[in-house]
């Protein structure tokens, strides 16, 4: 569950534990078309499948991350019907490419979004983008927690 309080870190690989290194050698193996399936991956470095699927979408090369252009916007909003599929076409209009979407369940009628964007191909500044999410009636807050811009 994301929460508004959620930090990020660079750590150092020989200090993370085993399986979130493992985890990133399965992804390695699969982006570079080594293996044909997660499971012959997960195989291959020694690690199971569930700790695989805990951690694929929370660990990644420092590398990858900056050199790809991700950012990673959380949302605090109002529940109301149509509001992620307009903060998507707001995404979409602007050139970006959604990587990932985790909304919580809504509790007294607000809930949080976490969207990681491809912005590779942003058609303007990331400023305004994060301005136009802003000025949605239903977003109470946007705060960028990470990106990949140099």
């Amino acid at each position: 569950m994301t929460h508004v309080d959620e930090k990020f870190y660079l750590v150092r690989s020989d200090v993370l534990p085993e399986s979130m290194r493992k985890t990133i050698e399965v992804k390695e193996l699969i982006e570079r078309e080594k293996v044909k399936t997660i499971f012959e991956a997960v195989q291959k470095v020694n690690l199971s499948r569930s700790a695989y699927y805990k951690y694929k979408d929370t660990v990644f090369p420092f590398q990858a991350m900056v050199k790809e252009k991700i950012m990673t916007l959380f949302f605090h909003l109002e529940d109301r019907s149509g509001t992620l599929s307009k903060l998507l076409a707001i995404a979409a209009e602007a050139g970006c490419n959604v990587l990932t979407i985790h909304q919580t369940i809504p509790i007294q009628g607000k809930a949080n979004v976490t969207l990681s964007l491809d912005i590779s191909s942003i058609s303007y500044d990331v400023e305004k983008l994060i301005h136009r999410l802003r000025q949605l009636d239903f977003v109470d807050r946007v705060d960028m927690l990470s990106s990949g811009l140099s």
